[in-house]
């Protein structure tokens, strides 16, 4: 069943409402180069609308069930740090940064790095203070033109955080960002932003973790820009753990210069309907960049893992691994595309996608994508979707294991070649307990 006519214009227009008003509100800075960028980026928000499945990009990922919802876009809330308490990963050490229906609570944060080794400020803060940074960056790497959703959050983005690492610098402790929704009281929907500049020749290690209080629906729709000059390296890892009523839509588009390396891993455990686009540009000779992904749907719900590795200079690398753990009713999506350039010449670029369905009632949707331009090159995918090794199964079985148990130790195993991939030991603890239990129930 679709959204009737009406409901789909009417969030829409809420959206169009909500920058009109806010725009009302402003003086000079209505003239500021950056909401001239806004206003181009609502416009273009307002002609694409929302995406259906006629988009070949959106083929199996209806946003239908999101138009049916009525969302509140006031970022108020009452929640204390006795609320937070239970979402606490715990032994994690670092910058902790909390972000509540997408606006920076300092209150509720802690900053341990000084500020030689890194700055950080709100998204908020940043397009007041500095307009000069901002209008360097802010919406130079997302693209707004063809996505709807980069263009919403683009025109209507209010608070995030911007990381700054100065050039021949390692920033010791990690920096994570927690985005939490307050559904308590009503829907929320929120569109935050972030942008990370890492300098030449320095290191940060950051992760973003989404989580849900409450029984209402939340819809966050967020954009992170990430920019790696020459020699730059980085960890980044996002970790989503929503409730039944989440709607989560993310992009994370990174530009990458020569000799940078940038590392990542997407992990989804839960939420209704989950859409992570992972956009890299290695637009420098002999950059590198790293994905791991794993997500673990069940119930009805939904996810799409949408990447992008355009090799854009010679000498450049790329490597690839996705998982998938489905069950029951759940649905996956997995759309990759590797692009190479006409210059760039000596790519090596590798893609793997592999699923494990438990149950007839979920399906997984995998399309690779090679699009080849340069005849020096070195590129390969594959997927592969099938149920759980019977003969692992019986073996271990065989030696007097539990079924229920050896099956929970087969999926663990198969997750592991992601987790161990995440290098902030808390956090890969953590998510290990998590896939533990739910593997288990």
């Amino acid at each position: 069943m679709t959204p009737s006519y009406a409901s789909y214009n009417e969030f829409k227009d809420q959206l169009l409402a909500a920058f009109r008003d806010n725009e009302e509100r402003m003086n000079g800075e209505r003239k500021a180069p950056v909401h001239q960028l806004r206003r181009a980026a609502l416009k273009q928000f307002d002609q694409l609308g929302f995406p259906t499945i006629r988009h070949e990009e959106w083929k199996y990922s209806s946003v239908n069930g999101l138009l049916k919802q009525a969302f509140d876009l006031d970022d108020t809330t009452t929640l204390t740090a006795d609320d937070l308490a239970p979402l606490e990963i715990p032994n994690l050490d670092g910058n902790l940064l909390y972000f509540i229906n997408g606006r920076y609570h300092p209150e509720l944060s802690r900053l341990v790095s000084p500020p030689e080794q890194v700055k950080i400020t709100s998204f908020a803060e940043a397009l007041k203070a500095e307009p000069e940074l901002m209008g360097i960056h802010f919406a130079h790497y997302a693209d707004y033109q063809d996505n709807a959703f980069t263009a919403l959050n683009t025109a209507l983005a209010s608070d995030g955080v911007v990381v700054r690492v100065p050039d021949n610098t390692t920033v010791e402790q990690p920096i994570i960002l927690r985005f939490i929704t307050d559904t308590r009281t009503k829907n929320i929907a929120s569109q935050p932003r972030n942008l990370i500049v890492v300098g030449k020749n320095a290191e940060v290690m950051m992760a973003e973790s989404y989580r849900t209080l409450g029984e209402g629906t939340s819809f966050v729709n967020v954009v992170t820009e990430i920019v790696l000059d020459r020699d730059a390296r980085m960890q980044y890892y996002k970790v989503q753990n929503e409730t039944e009523k989440a709607y989560h839509i993310g992009t994370t588009q990174v530009s990458q210069k020569d000799n940078s390396h940038f590392y990542s891993a997407t992990v989804t455990l839960n939420g209704n309907f989950v859409r992570n686009n992972l956009n890299i540009v290695l637009n420098g000779q002999h950059a590198e960049a790293f994905m791991y992904g794993l997500y673990m749907p069940n119930g009805r719900q939904h996810v799409d893992n949408h990447t992008l590795v355009d090799h854009a200079m010679p000498n450049s690398y790329s490597s690839e691994l996705y998982k998938g753990v489905l069950d029951d009713n759940s649905t996956g999506v997995f759309n990759g595309k590797i692009f190479v350039r006409p210059d760039a010449q000596k790519t090596n670029a590798y893609q793997s996608c592999k699923n494990v369905v438990l149950s007839p009632g979920a399906s997984m949707n995998t399309k690779p994508q090679l699009e080849i331009f340069a005849d020096d090159v070195k590129c390969s995918h594959g997927t592969t979707t099938g149920q759980l090794n019977d003969e692992a199964l019986f073996y271990m079985r065989s030696r007097g294991i539990p079924k229920d148990e050896a099956r929970t130790l087969l999926l663990y195993a198969f997750s592991q070649d992601v987790l161990s991939q995440i290098k902030i030991q808390p956090i890969r603890e953590y998510l290990e307990r998590v896939i533990t239990e739910k593997l288990t129930k």
